[in-house]
């Protein structure tokens, strides 16, 4: 029972901070995917190709890499060496860094699909009503866009709860870490494999009540059938 309560709170301290990076994740890439997406759909042509080439990279590579050019590139080649703060803090920030930019790509193309999916004739009809293109895009094009946007957005947000796991590799102390952790020796134990396993039972839960809360938001955009 000893060994089991010590595991448990280890694995709980990691799976805060799993938490607090999906958290900030989300609350930096939501709205940046937005501001993508516009450059994605802009007029101007070297704006929108700068803007699907850059999406194209970050979509295209492993977010393990990312993870790594973001921390250790800026350091190699910037002359006052690393821009990020020494420690814990240093790396969570430059993993957030990497998490946000990786999702806003992935969330601009979500986006992108659903303005592009709202029929133009809807637009022409707010026009003639007299609306501006402001009260069109918030009255007209956003509600609509949100309604098609649920289902991929949600896939995107589950997978996220998973990805937080490649954190590790830049030595972030998430659950993943937490649960190896007591393969080699923490708070004296060492060759234990069900920790790992159990770190499994935390992202299924966690998943499970978001897929919950997604299926609670579908049907309360249903209105838009």
């Amino acid at each position: 029972m000893e060994q089991f309560t010590t595991v448990i709170g280890a694995l709980n301290v990691g799976f805060y901070q799993t938490l607090k990076l999906f958290f900030v994740t989300l609350l930096g890439s939501i709205p940046l995917g937005l501001v993508v997406s516009f450059g994605s759909m802009s007029r101007f042509a070297p704006l929108r190709w700068l803007t699907r080439t850059v999406v194209w990279v970050i979509r295209g590579t492993p977010l393990m890499l990312q993870l790594y050019i973001i921390f250790f590139i800026p350091g190699m080649v910037l002359p006052g060496g690393s821009p990020w703060p020494a420690g814990y803090s240093g790396r969570f920030l430059a993993a957030s860094v990497a998490f946000i930019i990786n999702y806003a790509c992935y969330f601009s193309e979500i986006y992108r699909g659903g303005i592009q999916g709202v029929p133009a004739g809807q637009q022409e009809a707010g026009l003639v009503l007299g609306l501006t293109k402001r009260q069109i895009f918030f009255k007209v094009t956003l509600l609509q866009m949100v309604k098609r946007i649920v289902p991929p957005m949600s896939n995107e947000i589950i997978t996220l709860v998973k990805d937080t796991s490649l954190a590790t590799v830049i030595s972030i102390q998430e659950i993943i870490w937490a649960g190896k952790a007591f393969l080699k020796s923490s708070h004296g134990y060492s060759g234990l494999m069900w920790p790992m396993f159990f770190t499994g039972v935390y992202f299924l839960a966690f998943s499970g009540v978001l897929t919950l809360l997604f299926d609670a938001l579908e049907k309360k955009l249903d209105y838009f059938k």
